[in-house]
């Protein structure tokens, strides 16, 4: 399960806003009139703010549920494993703050991150004809930033 990739993709697009803002991306009443605009920006006003936001928004319910689903689990299977050696269960929250689930949650983290970031600066560097996530092949150095 990739539960790492909503965050990366907010740490991410934070740093395209800092380090890139475009000019068509300052608001949405500055495409209120665009007939081809989604319709929470043509109506504008209290929608278009969750709107502007929605990407960040889902991707942080994805990760909040895989992590809830990820401890309800971790949280089974360890009481699994203290009932076979005839100990208590601990509950949810006692295992929330467990050395075992947050060695799981990095050790897994940890991969996502090394895979993602792999695959960032390959991406950076190297081209692929055909994908639509590379550069051109033939384009050259200085028109795509590396």
């Amino acid at each position: 399960m990739t539960r790492l990739r909503p965050v990366w993709a907010l740490i991410v697009a934070g740093m395209g806003r800092r380090i890139a803002a475009s000019p068509e991306d300052e608001g949405p009443t500055l495409r209120q009139d665009d007939p081809q605009a989604p319709w929470p920006v043509k109506r504008g006003g209290w929608i278009s703010r969750p709107y502007s936001r929605s990407l960040g928004a889902a991707l942080l319910a994805i990760f909040m549920v895989t992590f809830i689903a990820r401890l309800w689990q971790s949280t089974r299977h360890a009481a699994e494993q203290a009932a076979a050696h005839g100990q208590p269960a601990e509950g949810v929250l006692q295992h929330l703050f467990s050395g075992q689930f947050w060695f799981e949650s990095f050790q897994n983290w940890q991969s996502e991150f090394l895979s993602t970031g792999v695959l960032v600066l390959l991406a950076i560097c190297l081209r692929e004809k055909g994908s639509p996530e590379s550069k051109p092949v033939a384009a050259p150095h200085q028109k795509t930033g590396h």
